[in-house]
């Protein structure tokens, strides 16, 4: 395995020309997209079958919410990756987010760049406390 591996993606966006905007993001990012899920129900399926490095995962998603999604997520894989997206500016349901284990999240009206940077910050979180834990 090299260090120029790429990051395996899963996008759980109910709203399609999310999903396809957050692909071409990644793609830009040399990221590979393994999956797309237009429901929680998939979301929470493909990702227990894909296990992709990192979950892009709509807060409000049909059949299940994405924090629903979440919690089912961390509990079964406690060292899952998982980034929030959201419409929505509910520091409240954000906060419950990050407390369930969500590594950050990603307002959906924010550019590339942005989404670029959110991304690569919390990544590099992620990396640095999984090192941690693991060295314990």
């Amino acid at each position: 395995m090299t260090a120029r591996k790429k990051i395996r993606i899963l996008i759980a966006d109910d709203e399609t020309h999310v999903r396809k905007y957050i692909r071409a993001v990644m793609e830009r990012m040399n990221a590979e997209v393994v999956g797309e899920a237009a429901d929680g129900r998939q979301a929470l399926e493909m990702f227990a079958e894909i296990k992709p490095h990192l979950l892009l995962l709509d807060i409000n998603m049909p059949v299940k919410s994405g924090k629903t999604v979440l919690k089912e997520i961390m509990t079964r894989f406690p060292k899952a990756f998982v980034i929030m997206l959201t419409s929505l500016v509910d520091p409240e349901t954000v906060e419950d987010c990050i407390a369930l284990g969500a590594s950050g999240y990603i307002r959906k009206d924010v550019g590339l760049d942005e989404i670029q940077t959110i991304i690569k910050q919390a990544w590099q979180n992620y990396k640095t406390v999984r090192m941690a834990s693991h060295s314990q």
